[in-house]
């Protein structure tokens, strides 16, 4: 469905980027949160379909786990702290989208999965595999012990690997690099065996696909390759650069880098597109990452900003009318409509989670509140007339008195 055309739709299904996968059960609709590759769309709907954990004899219990690009295994009795909690873990959504399951009575193969019966053992197809879970029998444990091994030791960059750095918000080292077989790859391929569990370890380029929107987000072009960057999303996205040369990187360069990381010893790196100049024209002011401070904690000021992003439909649909209402309140000094590409500029402590995002700082309170009317030119004006001090003195009548004075 093309929500920029389907717009009452897209209204009632609360769709506010694009892809949005939904998967519909008798009427009933859940957001799709697994791959966005073909075989991990076909597992994630064959695991909707069909039971939680599926019993196989040993034969099946090899054919199934070599089809399955993650899966866990029960071998032993369906009995006991061990088999009630791996199935509680079967339909946990923590792990349930990402894994298939399976068991079986027979134990005789379990030594295959570095398990015995009663027992449980992962299969994945990167890494060493199969895994045998050493844990306890809690439900807890054996999530944690599956998302872990559910994240390879080196990530090569794709939608599969969304969830575990920023939806998980784990900190991540990329390494970003269109080249192959160089002295510097080895090293940092060592260095995340070496670090493993420490930090997630991922390679990306910038051109192709999720892996360049990943580079626009961090702030990496092809002319700064290859570079290495580390990123935190649990730190409100902070990203930081590693400031030597990435053609000569050391084991000891990389752990140095991390363990200063740890300790806070890094300054994060926040994006800034040049002060423009003019920065207002006809009563739209573009604010960058430098000039943030400056326009929007301005005591003297009330500040309207938008927060989008270029290949934003709905942005790009606002953009007429945030321009007329720029031109509109021109003539008001000490109020300001403005708006900030939130994709290319960065300010410490601001996280902006969707686009287009619109946000009011009056004169007496620099924190910020939410913009929450209509998005047409009227609703803008009568928001204003409620809220704006600055628009108050200058127009004391509110809208009447503007449209007045317009006529």
């Amino acid at each position: 469905m093309d929500a920029t055309e389907q717009k009452a739709l897209a209204e009632r299904f609360e769709i506010k980027g694009f892809p949005t996968l939904h998967w519909f059960n008798h009427g009933t609709k859940m957001d799709y949160n697994g791959g966005r590759t073909k075989d991990t769309i076909i597992e994630w709907i064959n695991k909707k379909t069909g039971p939680v954990s599926l019993e196989v004899d040993c034969a099946g219990m090899e054919a199934k786990t070599g089809e399955a690009s993650l899966s866990i295994s029960y071998f032993g009795a369906q009995e006991g702290d061990l088999w009630d909690n791996y199935m509680n873990a079967a339909r946990n959504p923590a792990i349930s989208e990402k894994f298939s399951f399976f068991h079986t009575s027979d134990g005789d193969c379990a030594s295959k999965f570095g398990t015995s019966a009663p027992g449980i053992g992962l299969s994945r197809r990167f890494d060493e595999s199969p895994l045998g879970y050493t844990g306890g029998a809690s439900e807890d444990e054996i999530i944690e012990f599956a998302k872990k091994a559910s994240v390879p030791r080196l990530i090569t960059f794709s939608e599969d690997f969304i969830e575990p750095i920023f939806g998980d918000r784990n900190p991540a080292l990329i390494l970003f690099t269109e080249e192959s077989d160089q002295g510097y790859q080895g090293v940092y391929s060592q260095a995340a065996k070496d670090h493993q569990g420490e930090i997630l370890f991922v390679t990306s380029g910038v051109t192709d696909g999720i892996q360049s929107r990943l580079a626009e987000f961090v702030g990496v072009e092809a002319g700064d390759m290859p570079t290495l960057r580390l990123i935190s999303p649990e730190e409100s996205m902070l990203k930081y650069v590693y400031e030597g040369d990435a053609k000569n990187l050391s084991a000891a360069d990389v752990k140095k880098f991390i363990d200063d990381f740890k300790a806070g010893n890094l300054s994060p790196h926040l994006k800034s597109e040049p002060i423009p100049e003019p920065a207002t024209t006809d009563g739209l002011t573009v604010i960058v990452g430098k000039s943030y401070d400056d326009i929007v904690k301005d005591p003297s000021k009330d500040v309207l900003v938008k927060y989008y992003a270029p290949w934003c439909g709905h942005c790009k649909s606002l953009a007429p009318v945030w321009e007329a209402l720029a031109k509109d309140v021109e003539g008001i000094e000490d109020l300001v409509i403005a708006k900030f590409d939130a994709t290319a500029n960065e300010v410490a402590g601001l996280e902006i989670r969707g686009y287009p995002t619109l946000k009011f700082y009056p004169k007496d309170n620099k924190a910020g509140v939410d913009y929450d009317a209509g998005r047409e030119e009227p609703d803008f004006k009568k928001w204003l007339s409620e809220n704006s001090s600055a628009y108050q003195a200058a127009r004391p009548g509110g809208e009447a008195e503007a449209e007045q004075t317009e006529l």
